[in-house]
């Protein structure tokens, strides 16, 4: 599989020493994320030391939408809980996610465990994958609106259960419900994952202001700025 376009937000210190990969939800892009994080934080979005990466998904053929092309990380037989994952669209998104992963450590020389993956609803899917199936040693994982099926691959086969994870969720979300995102919660915490879930208040499926500045300052615990 292979990726769009990707766009960056540079850290403002001549040094990057630590990196997020962002990634967005089905139908967007990497560039619709980094405006929108922009959008409602502006010149918070840059930090001092760490460098945001927002890849884009290519264009497949998606299944809730009568098989039309959209930027998805992977198919869907439906927007629902209770369905089967599509296997061989979610195995090839967690190989390139990795493949990126690989590059950037190498481009920055940053290693794994400065390099946490996050993502709003699909894309925070597909962070849970890469983070405790597919790429071990990452120093953290954040999804937004997101979730997992009931009988995910991950819940299954989770390999790497010391990564953090944050999570967040809108109370009046009507895509994918805050009762889909608690139950994923739940089902993570009673693999080991230790996990912190916030409720974002009055919010459908969306980002809010509060919501980015909160996993901002999350970022700076999991990957605080190193003395030189």
């Amino acid at each position: 599989m292979s990726l769009g376009n990707l766009h960056v937000i540079k850290q403002s210190n001549k040094v990057c020493s630590a990196s997020v990969i962002f990634l967005h939800g089905s139908g967007d892009t990497g560039q619709g994320l980094l405006n929108w994080v922009k959008f409602l934080i502006g010149d918070a979005a840059t930090h001092p030391h760490i460098k945001f990466y927002f890849p884009t998904a290519p264009l497949r053929p998606y299944t809730p939408i009568q098989g039309e092309l959209s930027n998805v990380w992977f198919d869907r037989y439906s927007i629902t809980p209770d369905v089967p994952e599509h296997q061989e669209t979610l195995e090839s998104a967690g190989e390139a996610i990795k493949n990126l992963i690989e590059d950037i450590s190498k481009k920055d020389n940053v290693p794994l465990n400065r390099i946490v993956v996050g993502g709003f609803s699909m894309g925070g899917a597909l962070a849970l994958h890469t983070a405790y199936r597919f790429v071990p040693g990452l120093a953290g994982v954040f999804t937004l609106s997101s979730f997992l099926n009931n009988n995910s691959a991950l819940l299954n086969n989770a390999k790497h259960l010391d990564i953090p994870l944050y999570m967040c969720h809108g109370d009046r979300d009507s895509m994918v419900p805050i009762s889909w995102g608690q139950k994923t919660y739940r089902d993570l915490t009673q693999l080991g994952i230790k996990a912190d879930f916030i409720t974002i208040k009055n919010t459908m499926h969306e980002l809010k202001k509060h919501e980015i500045l909160g996993l901002y300052e999350w970022l700076q615990k999991i990957v605080p700025l190193q003395e030189t």
